[in-house]
């Protein structure tokens, strides 16, 4: 017979985990740039919303996305994780509170496809990448339109498999603000496969 917990042991219920949600895009950007602000008002809302935030851990958008996760009022030590392609730590940007060396290089874009949601602003080759894998995965992916592969990718499929087939519309969503991303990644308990490898 099973005692149950210790009586000056108080029983709770643990809370939901909180979705990951990667934003990826040019590493290079300054902070006037459009992209940078945008990304910049993204990490805001995404704490506000509570979901954690991953990225590439370095410059650009991603240091851009950390930086307004960091001003949110709601942010907490551990929102805010940086997936580095180096050894050092160190290389991240100074807003990131957890900061994973992965020693991989470029193949570490797998691990940040591998969250709850993908949002790419702009990019390049990288991005690409991200995209093609998370799409692979089955992940929810948003898009902004404007410049670089998040708009060339925005409102389109990466291919004709059929992911979901009770999400006749799944594609790359594509989104111009902050409102209509937090709009889309309510589709996250939707996009609930998870990979079972290359078939």
């Amino acid at each position: 017979m099973n005692p149950g917990p210790p009586k000056d042991q108080p029983t709770s219920t643990p809370s939901p985990r909180r979705p990951l949600v990667a934003v990826i895009g040019d590493a290079r950007l300054d902070e006037d740039t459009q992209q940078y602000q945008m990304a910049e008002r993204l990490g805001y809302a995404l704490i506000n919303c509570r979901y954690r935030l991953v990225t590439g851990g370095r410059g650009g958008v991603m240091e851009a996305a950390s930086r307004g996760a960091r001003r949110s009022p709601k942010h907490q030590d551990g929102d805010i994780i940086a997936i580095l392609p180096g050894n050092d730590a160190c290389d991240a940007n100074q807003y990131a509170d957890i900061c994973i060396a992965t020693g991989l290089d470029i193949a570490r874009n797998c691990l940040i496809a591998n969250s709850d949601a993908i949002i790419a602003i702009g990019g390049g080759s990288g991005t690409l990448s991200e995209i093609a894998m998370a799409w692979a995965k089955g992940r929810l992916i948003l898009g902004y339109r404007g410049e670089g592969w998040s708009g060339m990718v925005a409102d389109q499929r990466i291919d004709g498999r059929i992911r979901y087939p009770d999400i006749p519309d799944d594609r790359v969503y594509g989104v111009s603000t902050e409102e209509e991303a937090l709009h889309y990644l309510k589709l996250i308990p939707h996009y609930n496969q998870r990979s079972a490898g290359v078939r």
